[in-house]
């Protein structure tokens, strides 16, 4: 098991350098959808209060009726590749469960859901600030004691587009029994761009009115490897314990499918727990 850190580490380590300087052009193009559920990239050459003329790569100069128009967006050339559009990261700014340095923006915000029973849901208030909550609802097992909780975060640029800090908490108790209360509260720096970055964070437990005795050491990966695909990593190091996780994100049209492997690393443990996740991203309405 020992080996498989070790290997992890490494392509950790492979996959970080170069990512900082990674810069993205500065070129921009549209994506514009439609009523008909039509999607059209390309430049505007034209525009009046009734339409708008793009310059399409594969449907040359078309006209679009701006009533027909249900969301309008730049992208950047990083965005379209050989002719093929990449489609936005639906969930930036977490791995698979743990968070990074990156923030929603004003109005953005998700839905998430793991192996049915864990439900959040976050919300960007404004530049440098989310609020979530979520539920795991075991009130539909006979009524039994159901874990809520609250997900505050502040995201801060150091460096755009290369270096972010983040800290927050999750802040929860079980309605229906008393002296309940647990959570982590954590800080973070991510380097890299919202699709290529790691992150290195620090957190503390605590449940029961009692903090934990050692902190929690986390670190993440998260790398784009096509136009729907990224491939994920999330590890933690807690008291003598490497927990590791492999796998990626599919991104289905805007939505997201999380798939892996949850591995115990250096307590004799032998197993491995699939990981399932998804999400859906909302925005604000223009």
């Amino acid at each position: 098991m020992k080996s498989l850190v070790i290997i992890l580490l490494s392509i950790f380590l492979f996959l970080t350098s170069g990512i900082v300087n990674a810069q993205d052009r500065d070129t921009i193009k549209v994506r514009i959808e439609t009523k008909e559920g039509n999607e059209y990239i390309g430049a505007i050459i034209g525009e009046d209060s009734l339409k708008i003329e793009l310059l399409t790569l594969n449907l040359g100069k078309i006209s679009i009726f701006k009533s027909d128009i249900t969301k309008k967006e730049e992208i950047i050339n990083a965005q379209f590749k050989n002719g093929q559009y990449w489609f936005e990261n639906p969930q930036a700014t977490r791995y698979f469960w743990s968070p990074n340095g990156y923030g929603l923006k004003p109005g953005e915000g998700y839905f998430q859901n793991i192996w049915i029973l864990w439900n959040q849901f976050a919300v960007g208030l404004t530049e440098n600030f989310s609020l979530g909550a979520g539920i795991i609802p075991l009130f539909l097992f006979e009524g039994a004691p159901t874990p809520v909780f609250f997900t505050p975060k502040i995201s801060i640029p150091i460096e755009k587009g290369k270096v972010n800090i983040g800290a927050g908490a999750l802040l929860g108790t079980v309605i229906g029994e008393s002296n309940t209360g647990f959570g982590i509260v954590y800080g973070l720096s991510t380097f890299g761009t919202r699709d290529n970055n790691t992150t290195i964070g620090l957190g503390y437990g605590f449940a029961g009115g009692e903090w934990a005795s050692s902190p929690m050491i986390n670190f993440n990966g998260m790398f784009r490897t096509g136009s729907r695909g990224y491939f994920i990593t999330e590890n933690y190091y807690i008291d003598g314990t490497f927990i590791i996780a492999i796998g990626g994100r599919w991104i289905i049209k805007k939505a997201a499918l999380d798939f892996g492997l949850i591995i115990p690393a250096g307590s004799g443990a032998s197993f491995a727990v699939p990981w399932l996740g998804f999400t859906i991203p909302f925005y604000k309405l223009d």
